[in-house]
C-alpha cells in the first residue's frame, strides 16, 4: 500500500466537522513547533555562552548559508519567517555576522552574505540539527519512512496554501 493510498483512507475516515477541528489543531501545532524550534536554538546558544545573537537571527544565518541574497529574497526563498527583516539584518551586519553591499545594477538593492563569524553561527546550528537528526533516527516514531511521510504531508500543506494565495486575485 502506498503513502497516497493510506492518506486517502485516513481522509475518508474524517467527518467534515472533524476536519475543521483537525485543520485548526494542525495550524496551532505548526505555529508551536516553529516557536519551539526557536527555543531549542536559543537554549543551545545560551549553553555555549553565546548571548550576542538571538534564535531568529541564528536561524536566518543558517538558512542563508553560502548564498548571497538581497533582503527582498529572504522571504521569497523561505530563509526568513519573521516580519522585522530590516531590524535583524541591521543587527547582524552591526555585529559582524553579515557583509552587505549595494548592488551595482540596482542601487536600491543590498546584497548580503555571511562573514566568517556568521558561518561559525551557521555551523553551531547545523551541528545542533545533526545531533537532533541522529536522536530522532533512533526513535521508533521517526525511524523508517515516518519522517519522509511527515515531510510529504507538510509539502502538501505548503502546496495547498500556495495555491490559495495565488488564486485570491
Amino acid at each position: 500500500m502506498s503513502i497516497h493510498e493510506r492518506l486517502e483512507e485516513r481522509e475518508a475516515a474524517i467527518a467534515p466537522e472533524a476536519m475543521v477541528t483537525s485543520y485548526v489543531e494542525a495550524l496551532a501545532l505548526i505555529e508551536r513547533l516553529h516557536r519551539l524550534l526557536l527555543d531549542v536554538i536559543k537554549d543551545e546558544f545560551e549553553r555555549l555562552g553565546r548571548l550576542d545573537i538571538n534564535s531568529v537571527q541564528a536561524l536566518l544565518l543558517y538558512n542563508i548559508g553560502e548564498n548571497e541574497v538581497t533582503a527582498g529574497e529572504l522571504k521569497s526563498r523561505g530563509y526568513y519567517q519573521g516580519s522585522n527583516v530590516s531590524y535583524n539584518l541591521k543587527k547582524l551586519v552591526d555585529a559582524g555576522y553579515m557583509h552587505h553591499q549595494r548592488c551595482e545594477i540596482d542601487r536600491r538593492a543590498v546584497r548580503i552574505r555571511l562573514t566568517e563569524e556568521g558561518r561559525q553561527v551557521r555551523r553551531i546550528v547545523g551541528e545542533l540539527f545533526e545531533r537532533h537528526a541522529d536522536l530522532l533516527a533512533a526513535r521508533k516514531d521517526f525511524g523508517g519512512g515516518a519522517m519522509r511521510e511527515m515531510i510529504l504531508h507538510l509539502r502538501g500543506m505548503e502546496r495547498f496554501w500556495t495555491e490559495q494565495i495565488r488564486y485570491i486575485y
